[in-house]
């Protein structure tokens, strides 16, 4: 993947120190000939692999990424016994700010980090310990895709992602040494949409409300990110035009909300789900045509055999962002093994196994060394497979000849309009949005 190394550079001058930490890190390695799962040294700090082989790391997130998979293969590769605990997204906060000795790892989303951060349970990542960090794309540094990239609305990643020193509990005001967690799996998301049930172009978020799929809608009914979606077909509508939708003033969200509830006392939604597989029953039922949904939701649909878009729409994504932050609690032989495990993570095995569901790498360029140049041009191109596309768990999602929806990594995410957010006034949103579905 070409980089503009101007934007994912040393901050620009204050990170040339770090870079040069870096290059030594990876000559060292080189020379140690550091190989993953050798038994030699495999990254920094300098850990012998059998060190850390009977290392038990407690790590808990969602779902999407909490994958068996990658326990067993971060065992094989480096001898670490990872425990994983798969919580939903409200679950991962409330376990950070009140159970900190009950984890090593939390994979949480950088919204969760304006929630979490400030109780001083986790703790920063020193970039020089870091061997991919100038693989990691400019969306998780900067906030910028490419030079000419507008910074979407809500809480853009970089805007958390760093503080000035360990032990600050307030997040910097641009890139420094200190990394508040590692970026690893993010998505531009959109509405899922039944082609062959709809029968015509669907470009808007306003088709959400629209009265023709009265009955045949849904939305999630997770508040932080259904009020996003809510807020993308609102001003769709041309109904209200918000200051920022990750940040709705109190009047924002009431008009919002009032618009939702009108919809709902209606009819327009059939349901309100919570889980994957409640969105995957919803569309590949028929019961719902048009919906809030997830990239690797979609493709389990087509794997059924049942026609599904992630429809791509004019208004541009809503985006979602992940990654894997430390415990404050981590020290020693532990904390070693985690910034082991955490190198790994990026180095390009785990990065191959999300893309190839529909998810983006953090470290895309070491990815593709883990994909077939087919799978490459498909997820990440945006060009048409040449054969069929097979997910990482043997089911095929694609035929032939199919094109990504949305197009390429580029196309997708250049268009995102919003990153899920906390605002400034949750508790009164959440309120809201609760008496929305209660209605």
């Amino acid at each position: 993947m070409s980089e503009d190394k101007s934007k994912d550079g040393p901050a620009n001058a204050s990170q040339s120190g770090t870079l040069s930490r870096r290059k030594v890190l990876k000559a060292g390695v080189a020379l140690a000939g550091a190989a993953v799962g050798s038994g030699a040294i495999t990254g920094f700090p300098m850990v012998w692999a059998q060190n850390i082989k009977n290392v038990t790391l407690r790590q808990f997130g969602t779902g999407v990424s909490n994958i068996n998979e990658i326990a067993k293969q971060a065992k094989e590769d480096l001898g670490i016994n990872l425990e994983m605990t798969a919580l939903d997204t409200d679950s991962t906060a409330q376990r950070v700010v009140t159970q900190p000795k009950s984890f090593d790892i939390a994979d949480i989303e950088y919204f969760t980090l304006k929630k979490v951060w400030g109780a001083g349970n986790l703790q920063p990542m020193s970039i020089a310990k870091l061997s991919e960090y100038d693989q990691i794309v400019g969306i998780f540094k900067d906030g910028k895709l490419t030079p000419d990239s507008n910074i979407a609305q809500g809480t853009a990643p970089h805007t958390v992602s760093f503080v000035e020193s360990p032990g600050d509990t307030t997040f910097a005001g641009g890139m420094t040494d200190w990394y508040t967690m590692v970026p690893t799996i993010y998505n531009a998301d959109t509405l899922g949409i039944r082609p062959d049930l709809i029968g015509r172009p669907i470009d808007s978020w306003t088709e959400l409300l629209n009265p023709e799929f009265r009955g045949k809608a849904s939305i999630l009914n997770i508040s932080s990110i259904g009020i996003m979606d809510a807020a993308m077909v609102c001003e769709a509508m041309g109904e209200i035009q918000y200051g920022d939708k990750g940040n709705m003033t109190r009047e924002e969200i009431d008009k919002t909300m009032e618009i939702f509830t009108e919809a709902k006392k209606a009819g327009q939604f059939r349901a309100f789900w919570k889980t994957f597989d409640e969105s995957v029953n919803l569309m590949s039922s028929g019961e719902v045509v048009i919906q809030s949904m997830w990239s690797p939701a979609i493709s389990k649909v087509r794997s059924m055999g049942i026609p599904c878009i992630y429809q791509p729409l004019k208004e541009g994504y809503r985006s979602w962002g992940g990654g894997l932050a430390l415990s404050a609690n981590l020290s020693g032989l532990e904390l070693d093994a985690a910034y082991e495990y955490i190198n790994w993570y990026l180095s390009g095995w785990v990065g191959g196994l999300l893309m190839r569901q529909g998810y983006y790498s953090a470290a895309p360029s070491t990815s593709k060394a883990h994909m077939s140049e087919d799978e490459w041009g498909y997820w990440f191109e945006g060009k048409p497979a040449q054969a069929d596309i097979i997910n990482p768990f043997g089911q095929k999602v694609e035929s032939a000849g199919a094109v990504r929806d949305g197009g390429s990594f580029y196309d997708r995410m250049g268009r995102v309009a919003c990153w899920n957010s906390v605002m400034d006034e949750n508790r009164y949103m959440v309120r809201k949005w609760n008496e929305f579905i209660a209605a």
